[in-house]
């Protein structure tokens, strides 16, 4: 029953990231599944206005955004004004933002948010990670997982 630190499996890692299905939020960049296949390696962060893990990742995805990595943001079952104001008080750490109503998430394998994956130059899943990126596993998770994918 107890699962101790073992991270959550995940079927998409090796294998093509399924395809964006998301809905405009405000003006925000729309992200397409071109951009999956975008040269260069991008994270995809489902995230939600009323995720308290998500405010506290929030400054990892900024420190990140500064580095130069791509971000892709999901916001998930969310109302609009709650997301855009959640930005506009956190800040956009996304180059591209969607809405998602659960059936991206669903074709994902999120099992709720935050929820990050690692998609390297051929739109391939590298990593997925379940829950807030904290320093420790941005240092000893994401990071390598970026390292990979380049």
């Amino acid at each position: 029953m107890q699962r101790g630190d073992q991270p959550l499996p995940s079927a998409l890692e090796g294998r093509a990231a399924p395809a964006m299905e998301v809905t405009p939020l405000g003006d925000l960049v729309l992200p397409v599944d071109a951009d999956l296949k975008a040269p260069g390696v991008k994270l995809v962060n489902f995230w939600a206005s009323w995720c308290q893990p998500c405010r506290a990742e929030h400054p990892l995805l900024d420190q990140l955004k500064a580095e130069g990595v791509v971000i892709i943001g999901i916001n998930y079952k969310d109302k609009p004004e709650d997301a855009l104001g959640f930005l506009a008080e956190m800040g956009n750490p996304y180059a591209k933002i969607g809405a998602d109503s659960g059936r991206m998430a669903v074709d994902w394998g999120v099992y709720g948010v935050p929820e990050t994956y690692v998609i390297d130059s051929n739109g391939v899943v590298v990593l997925r990670m379940a829950g807030p990126i904290t320093a420790g596993n941005l240092a000893g998770v994401i990071r390598p997982a970026i390292a990979k994918a380049e």
